[in-house]
């Protein structure tokens, strides 16, 4: 049987009056509540008098749990951007100091007699104060290196590194010796001293700026070959901080090489030439972050030298046998740790080898 007032049957399936037909207006209890509007009930209305409705005080939602945890999300992220912002551990960049340009001394060490030779340069550098220098790079080792107030101890160790690198190419690469290639010194140097560089090989000068045999060795090809290509070097690398954004590296090496006239064979004689090398390296964040150097002095004694002759483009050695004028008032050694006065000096003789 049906409720009451329905058909015995029920209600036919698609007739109007089925629950079906409302339930797209019934309205479920929150919307009831969130309704603005409130009917007054028949007891407030005969007391009071009052309007049929209320408006009813809106209600207060508080924010999803997922909506609260974004705004602190949010709210921490600000405060560390700022903190870090207004702390952080790096130093703000300062603005580089212009670089300085190289200045340069070269002094040519005379012999006072002939220039020893023998067809074996092993035997020239067995009867030599080079007898126990280490060959080629050896050489050049690196000091232990300690950090200091504003530089790290890989940032040390960068400068002196990179000091050794321009020596061991200024020094001994035989195609930069024979001037063949300036270009692997060049890729070393700060860019703000490339101008200067590349003057000093295009217009070169004896004024202390633009002499190329300050910048790096290399010899007349026209003059002398290496008789061999195991260089002798001994010297020191130093490194000190002279103000909290630069790193100064000293090196003092004392390169020996065996040479032969140009375009002779083994069984010409050979001779030692030796060249002492003083040089001052500057370097700023900048330089150390890229791996390159600031050259800004070079002081050079090379010898046996003519002193008549140039020594400002390439070194002209004299050979086995030959001779010069003695030039400076005092003989010097370049094997010494002392400094040359002279712009012309007389090599000693005890810095000749005794065959």
């Amino acid at each position: 049987m049906g409720g009451p007032g329905e058909p015995p049957e029920g209600t036919p399936e698609g007739a109007p009056g089925g629950d079906d037909e409302y339930r797209s207006v019934v309205f479920d209890e929150s919307f009831v509540r969130a309704a603005r509007l409130q009917e007054y009930s028949a007891v407030e209305r005969m007391a009071e008098h009052a309007p049929a409705v209320r408006r009813r005080p809106s209600l207060r939602r508080g924010l999803s749990r997922q909506a609260l945890i974004l705004v602190l999300l949010i709210a921490v992220a600000f405060g560390t951007a700022v903190y870090m912002g207004v702390r952080h551990p790096y130093s703000s960049p300062a603005a580089r100091q212009p670089v300085e340009p190289l200045r340069v001394t070269v002094i040519p060490l005379a012999p006072e007699g002939k220039v020893p030779g023998t067809g074996d340069p092993e035997q020239l550098y067995a009867h030599s104060p080079a007898a126990r220098f280490r060959i080629g790079a050896e050489g050049i080792p690196l000091p232990a290196s300690r950090r200091t107030a504003h530089f790290s101890d890989s940032q040390v160790v960068t400068a002196l590194t990179t000091a050794k690198e321009y020596l061991v190419r200024s020094s001994l690469y035989p195609e930069v010796l024979t001037g063949q290639q300036v270009r692997p010194v060049r890729v070393i140097l700060d860019p703000d001293q490339l101008d200067q560089f590349d003057q000093s090989f295009t217009h070169p000068a004896a004024d202390g700026r633009h002499t190329p045999t300050g910048w790096l060795v290399r010899f007349d090809p026209a003059r002398a070959e290496l008789a061999d290509e195991k260089i002798r070097v001994q010297g020191t690398l130093t490194a000190a901080e002279t103000d909290s954004d630069t790193l100064e590296v000293t090196a003092d090496h004392t390169f020996v090489y065996a040479l032969r006239p140009a375009g002779s064979d083994s069984t010409d004689a050979a001779s030692l030439f030796t060249v002492r090398r003083e040089l001052q390296f500057r370097f700023d964040r900048e330089d150390l972050r890229l791996h390159q150097a600031q050259v800004v002095a070079s002081y050079v004694q090379a010898g046996p030298l003519s002193c008549a002759e140039d020594s400002t483009n390439h070194l002209r050695p004299l050979l086995a046998g030959q001779t010069a004028k003695s030039g400076g008032p005092a003989g010097t050694d370049p094997y010494a740790t002392g400094s040359a006065t002279a712009l012309c000096g007389t090599l000693a003789g005890s810095a000749l080898p005794r065959v």
